[in-house]
């Protein structure tokens, strides 16, 4: 769509190295697109790594990118190497002084994005619950893992493509709101970035949220896979607090 190609490297803490591009879909509104720092930074998640040391990207980062970053741990001290005619080096503080950040919603101090966490989720009706139990199993997975610090509405999705892959998503929530990654959109990073699958290859997708939630992705995923996966049958599955 907009023929601007854009590539994003992070340093874990452990030395892995992980990759992140832009990805676009035509037909749907251009806030759907991923940004490649998202992209890696979900990347990284997927893989387990813990904090990142370093960025660096082909282009400047976005104020939507600046602010994705501020949920990552120490996030001020991030380096970010911008690689182009200039190559500068900056950190996160630099590029969005006076920022907005999670504390500023939470005062207490919280497991950052990236922090191992579980957030003790199990199906409502496990028997009555829609969908395949591998595609339930692996969504409600990435709802446990999932980041929403602020409205406590974790959520997961897995997808099956025609080659029978799965793949999940865990939702990642900003301070900022916008800037959240759905479900959706973190299980197509899964699919780029462990398999190289074609959205249009989608054929299964089971959603994992809680049934009363103040966010609510079923309608909107509903909308996206119609556009870039049409022949994919979503499956809502209800999950709940374990007592």
């Amino acid at each position: 769509m907009s023929k601007f190609h854009v590539g994003a490297v992070g340093l874990g803490v452990s030395g892995r190295i992980f990759r992140g591009v832009n990805l676009e879909f035509p037909g749907l509104p251009l806030q759907q697109s991923i940004h490649a720092e998202q992209f890696m930074i979900t990347n990284a998640m997927l893989h387990g790594e813990r904090a990142l040391k370093a960025i660096a990207v082909s282009a400047a980062p976005c104020g939507h990118c600046r602010q994705f970053m501020c949920e990552l741990p120490d996030s001020g001290k991030l380096k970010i190497l911008i690689v182009d005619s200039h190559a500068e080096e900056s950190t996160l503080e630099q590029l969005l002084p006076h920022r907005f950040g999670p504390h500023d919603l939470k005062e207490d101090a919280f497991p950052l994005l990236l922090a191992e966490r579980d957030n003790r989720l199990e199906l409502e009706d496990e028997d009555g619950s829609e969908g395949s139990r591998e595609l339930r199993e692996a969504a409600l997975e990435a709802a446990n893992k999932s980041y929403a610090p602020y409205l406590d509405c974790p959520s997961g999705l897995a997808i099956r493509t025609a080659g029978g892959k799965v793949y999940s998503g865990s939702y990642i929530e900003s301070a900022a709101h916008n800037p959240s990654m759905s479900p959706l959109h973190c299980a197509l990073v899964a699919a780029v970035a462990l398999g190289g699958e074609s959205f249009v290859d989608i054929r299964e997708a089971t959603l994992v949220e809680k049934r009363v939630a103040q966010t609510e992705h079923a309608e909107i995923m509903k909308i996206s896979l119609a556009k870039i996966a049409p022949q994919a049958r979503l499956a809502v599955s209800y999950a709940r607090r374990k007592l």
